[in-house]
């Protein structure tokens, strides 16, 4: 075909077509944060591929339009690993963690090293070549030595450019997994049913046979992507740190593993694990656990290999409890600060010795992300026995007797309207007076976490609720203690006689003594727990004293940071927060004492554990666990969850378990309650 516009005007437009493209598609794949539309992105493309079409001179086997399978391959050639690709050590408990960890300072000595915190990938690891930036070659592990070049299906991935952009090395070796996301295997599975095909077991089964496939359209309608999480083989270019290089290749286009993070230290990398199984609803893709290793490459050559695995990395694994059931329902839960929480309600299936029915489904935005309707089989999942949550929907299963579920704009409560947070993940109740969240903040101003008023229950606080509005009970937090003039009343209520109505009194009246951090606890602000209060109230001293301060000043506090400050300088400034302070005030509750609070201040600076971290496990004779941990940190001591290296010592009641079996292991002090006590004194 004869072209009548000049070569260099099209070229240009070509180039600069390939380039935009490169650029959007690390912003959806690997950043997360799109600047156009999927039209505006359809549109783009289509103008290259028709440019492409017209001018078949300038088609290039690196450009994006390439990535939908090329032609069949006849088999598959085997390659060898420059480098070769090991397997990690796994660690099934936190002692197995330990061990390691322990085993890392013996070699390497006391210095402080950093550590890489990462999803275990549950996908099928693969190997990356690029030379001059062009991806010349895709391997799979095979035995470590030797994998298949399976480049023409490589090519088709979401993460993985066929150019990378920006700066590159001469030759750059990435390595990390290949993996079909959870939505894209339920689709997968859906269009395998209608065809009349068997569905496939899981995601990995179908990534590991997607990538066998030798005909690369097969394998690019399985949607597979590529998460990179570590270096290979390398020209070119000297890295330093595994962060380092994490940051280089995500300049290039190439996706890592999400929610990578970096600690400083063994103890706060293990203590970050747990951050990452809280968020395991967040993912779209399986995981099988968590990597931890070292973040320095020079230290890594310092611990060496063994023949099998690296000496600085590990995979702290869990078992994976899957069940299928049925969403029955799908409720919505208003919490304490009027966070509208979708909830599946399930057909009850056991998982790991436990009975479900429940799974939250946290937010509108995981709703979509799921794709999930009420009448849906979907597969529930409890890693390492915590709490369950919904892995994705059996799309394939569907019959036409599933509805979506339309997130209300109201509260269901109140019916006030709903408004998205700040943050812009959560939907909110605003209204302040809304009965579902009087009851969530007046049952947490009673737990032991806060007032500590024993007898006022969720089931009491219903019924004081619940009641017509002329004899109603509780309207407010100040209404707790002004049952006291309601004792009569109180008598005619079922199930309330006179022990149990006096000792309800009694534990309210006892309340009105709590120190002021406990109070500011119960007050409910958001963003504001248990350590920050403590914070709050040892600076300050007294209510009054707090209330006066500007957000710029609460800023300035140790652990209280801008979001805190805002969310506490906004409560005391509204006329909700100025009520109840003044209904509490005038009840007799304690607003603290500035001279006192300084005397414990210089109290805990002089205490016998300052500087101490302790772990309390077992039964109790003397302490509750609040009491005993309030006494560790009027001692100048913190109080932890987890035994460490770090930690100095642990008080250990009856039946001790894995806590006090980990404390021997590392050699940490153990004390009985008695020897806790001669130590304070």
């Amino acid at each position: 075909m004869t072209n009548s516009l000049p070569d260099k005007p099209v070229r240009d437009e070509i180039d600069i077509l390939r380039a935009g493209i490169r650029r959007h598609d690390a912003l959806y794949y690997q950043s997360a944060v799109p600047e156009i539309s999927d039209l505006e992105y359809d549109r783009l493309m289509k103008r290259l591929s028709d440019l492409e079409a017209l001018h078949p001179e300038f088609r290039s086997e690196d450009s994006p339009t390439q990535k939908v399978g090329g032609e069949p391959i006849d088999g598959f050639v085997t390659v060898e690993h420059q480098v070769p690709m090991l397997s990690i050590d796994n660690a099934y408990t936190e002692s197995e963690l330990s061990e390691f960890g322990a085993r890392v300072v013996k070699t390497i000595g006391p210095e402080s090293v950093e550590w890489v915190v990462e999803y275990k990938v549950d996908g099928v690891a693969l190997s990356l070549i690029y030379e001059r930036g062009k991806l010349v070659r895709a391997v799979t592990r095979g035995d470590g030595r030797r994998g298949d070049d399976v480049t023409h299906n490589a090519r088709t991935m979401k993460g993985v450019p066929l150019q990378l952009i920006g700066d590159f090395p001469e030759v750059l070796e990435v390595r990390g997994e290949a993996l079909i996301g959870n939505r894209d295997f339920a689709r997968l599975q859906a269009d395998m049913t209608a065809a009349g095909e068997e569905p496939l077991k899981n995601s990995r089964n179908a990534t590991s046979g997607a990538i066998k496939l030798l005909d690369p359209k097969l394998c690019a309608h399985r949607s597979l992507r590529f998460f990179a999480h570590s270096v290979g083989s390398l020209a070119g270019a000297n890295y330093a740190t595994h962060g380092e290089f994490l940051r280089a290749i995500h300049a290039m286009g190439i996706p890592s593993v999400p929610k990578t993070a970096i600690q400083s230290g063994f103890d706060a990398a293990v203590a970050h694990t747990q951050v990452l199984m809280d968020e395991l609803h967040e993912l779209d893709f399986e995981v099988d656990g968590i990597v931890l290793k070292v973040n320095d490459l020079g230290v890594r050559d310092r611990l060496g290999m063994t023949s099998k695995s690296p000496r600085w990395a590990i995979a702290y694994k869990w078992e994976k409890y899957e069940a299928e059931t049925r969403v029955e329902e799908i409720l919505i839960s208003v919490g304490k600060t009027g966070t509208l929480t979708p909830v599946a309600c399930l057909k009850p299936v056991e998982i790991a010795g436990t009975t479900v029915s429940r799974a939250s489904l946290h937010n509108r935005d995981e709703i979509e992300r799921l794709g999930i309707q009420i009448g849906d089989w979907i597969i529930v999942e409890k890693a390492g026995k915590i709490i369950p949550h919904v892995v994705r929907v059996e799309e394939h299963k569907r019959d036409g007797s599933q509805t979506p579920f339309i997130f209300p704009t109201h509260c269901p409560e109140c019916h006030t309207a709903a408004i998205k947070d700040d943050e812009g993940v959560y939907i909110r109740c605003p209204n302040p007076g809304c009965p579902a969240q009087l009851r969530e903040g007046l049952r947490y101003f009673a737990s032991r976490a806060a007032m500590d008023i024993e007898g006022l229950g969720i089931k009491l606080i219903e019924q004081l609720t619940e009641q017509p509005a002329e004899r109603k009970f509780l309207a407010s937090f100040a209404d707790i203690y002004r049952l006291k003039d309601r004792r009569a009343e109180l008598l005619t209520l079922e199930r309330l006689g006179e022990k149990s109505v006096d000792n309800l009194l009694a534990g309210i009246e006892a309340s009105k003594k709590q120190p002021l951090w406990r109070l500011l606890t119960a007050l409910n602000l958001r963003h504001v727990g248990t350590r920050t209060a403590q914070q709050l109230a040892e600076r300050f001293g007294t209510m009054e004293i707090l209330a006066a301060q500007t957000e710029e000043q609460l800023s300035h506090v140790d652990e209280v940071g801008s979001v805190i400050a805002k969310s506490v300088a906004a409560f005391f400034a509204s006329d909700y927060g100025k009520q109840i302070i003044a209904e509490l005030t005038e009840l007799g509750l304690n607003m603290g004492d500035a001279a006192a609070a300084a005397a414990v201040a210089a109290e805990r600076a002089a205490g016998r554990l300052v500087g101490k971290t302790l772990v309390v496990t077992g039964t109790l004779t003397r302490f509750k666990r609040d009491e005993i941990a309030e006494l560790i940190r009027m001692h100048g001591g913190r109080s932890s969850g987890s035994v460490s290296k770090k930690t100095d010592y642990v008080v250990a009641g009856t039946d001790a378990g894995s806590k006090l079996t980990k404390a021997v292991e590392l050699g940490v002090t153990v004390l009985t309650e008695d020897q806790f006590m001669e130590l304070l004194s």
